[in-house]
C-alpha cells in the first residue's frame, strides 16, 4: 500500500509524453491491461492514445497531466488528465500502472487531482465513464462522486480512442469539492 508522501508528484511536460503514452496504453488496452483490476481491453480494438494526441491535450490552455512517480525508482506509477472549464475541473484518463493497481495509487492520485482542482479555483470535478464499467463507477462513488442523469454518446467515429467492439455511451459523474 502506498501512502501520499511516497510519490514524487509533478506536472507533465513534453518530455514525459512518450512515458505517459506507454503507461496509458498498457493500463487500458491489450494483455498488459488485464493484470489490473479494471481495464478496457475487452471493449476496444486498438490503442487508447498516442503521443500526438497527448501533445494536443497538454497544449490546450487550462490543461495539465499530473504524474506520480515512485519516490525511489522514479518509475511512472500513475497519471491523470485535468482540464479547467470555469469553476469546473474535467478529470479524465486516470491511469495507474497495471502492476501497481490495488495498492492505493489511484486513491492518492485522485485526491491530489482534487487538491489541484481546488487550488485552481474549481468547485466541481466532473468526469465521464463508460457506462459498462460498473466496477469503475462504483470505485468513484466510494470516493464521493455522484452519477448525474446526463449521458453522452461515445465518439465511435473518432479513432483516437480505439474502435469500440459494441455500442457504448458515457455516464457523467461529479463531485462537489469541499472548501
Amino acid at each position: 500500500m502506498f501512502l501520499p508522501n511516497q510519490f514524487l508528484k509533478e506536472i507533465a511536460t513534453e518530455k514525459d509524453l512518450p512515458e505517459i503514452n506507454l503507461l496509458v496504453n498498457s493500463a487500458y488496452r491489450g494483455d498488459s491491461a488485464r493484470k489490473g483490476w479494471t481495464n478496457e481491453a475487452d471493449l476496444f480494438d486498438g490503442i487508447r492514445t498516442t503521443e500526438e494526441l497527448l501533445a494536443q491535450m497538454v497544449a490546450q490552455p487550462g490543461t495539465a497531466i499530473l504524474l506520480h512517480r515512485h519516490e525511489v525508482t522514479q518509475a511512472l506509477m500513475g497519471s491523470v488528465y485535468l482540464h479547467k472549464k470555469s469553476d469546473l475541473m474535467y478529470l479524465g484518463m486516470l491511469t495507474v500502472s497495471p502492476d501497481a493497481q490495488g495498492q492505493g495509487v489511484g486513491k492518492v492520485l485522485l485526491a491530489d487531482a482534487e487538491t489541484y482542482a481546488r487550488q485552481a479555483g474549481c468547485r466541481v470535478v466532473e468526469m465521464t465513464v463508460i457506462s459498462l464499467r460498473t466496477e469503475l463507477i462504483a470505485w468513484y462513488e466510494r470516493r464521493g462522486y455522484v452519477l448525474t442523469e446526463e449521458r453522452r454518446p461515445f465518439p465511435k467515429e473518432d479513432i483516437n480512442f480505439g474502435k469500440p467492439r459494441q455500442e457504448l455511451e458515457f455516464v457523467v459523474m461529479q463531485k462537489v469539492l469541499e472548501e
